[in-house]
């Protein structure tokens, strides 16, 4: 069967445009809104993977472009902008392409960190993480950074965590109970293991359909 086609709407949020392509299932079992990384955007390997997974299982799938990456730039906005951003989109979803479903969200690198913080505001069933930036590399000459694990300690809802076993940003733990971690071949782009990838969001996604 041929992939849903694909619906691109920009929608406004407190900080320009976002822009945002949605796939939309007959009798979906639930949405997955998905964000990119700092300096990629929707078409990352991951991203596919875990979206082409999820239409798989049933889920109407939403990737969102950034305001910024939609304004053409590459450096990414500040923290508080992205989350402003993401919430103000996700609320419009709702209120339209993803109305009555449940919703899961989730994101690589830096779209993961906007999931995690805004998980519970919106009241997402659950998160997916692709390639977490748990620890920002060392610069020469600088005290360490600190890790970003309060972030994830913070979601309430399950979490499943897709990590290169060669992250230069290290491997969050897997505890507490509800936060699942699964290790595949490959560094932070998890374009070595797309197989892997793929099965472990195939995996869990029936679990936290079946938990709600």
């Amino acid at each position: 069967m041929p992939p849903p086609r694909t619906a691109i709407h920009e929608l406004p949020t407190p900080h320009g445009p976002a822009r945002v392509h949605v796939q939309r299932v007959a009798s979906a079992r639930g949405a997955l809104v998905l964000g990119h990384g700092a300096g990629g955007g929707v078409t990352a390997p991951d991203l596919v993977a875990a979206r082409d997974a999820a239409l798989a299982q049933g889920l109407t799938v939403a990737l969102v472009e950034q305001p910024y990456r939609v304004a053409g730039r590459r450096s990414p906005a500040p923290a508080r902008q992205l989350d402003a951003a993401w919430v103000a989109v996700v609320e419009q979803l709702r209120r339209g392409a993803l109305r009555r479903l449940p919703l899961l969200v989730g994101g690589r690198s830096s779209g993961a960190r906007v999931a995690c913080r805004t998980a519970d505001a919106l009241d997402a069933t659950s998160v997916l993480c692709l390639a977490f930036p748990l620890r920002p590399p060392p610069r020469v000459g600088s005290p360490p950074r600190p890790d970003r694990l309060p972030e994830l300690e913070a979601v309430r809802a399950p979490v499943l965590i897709v990590q290169g076993e060669n992250d230069r940003f290290g491997i969050p733990p897997a505890a507490p109970p509800g936060r699942e971690l699964v290790v595949v071949r490959g560094d932070h782009s998890l374009r070595s293991d797309g197989a892997g990838l793929t099965a472990a969001v195939a995996e869990w996604l029936p679990h936290v359909l079946a938990a709600r």
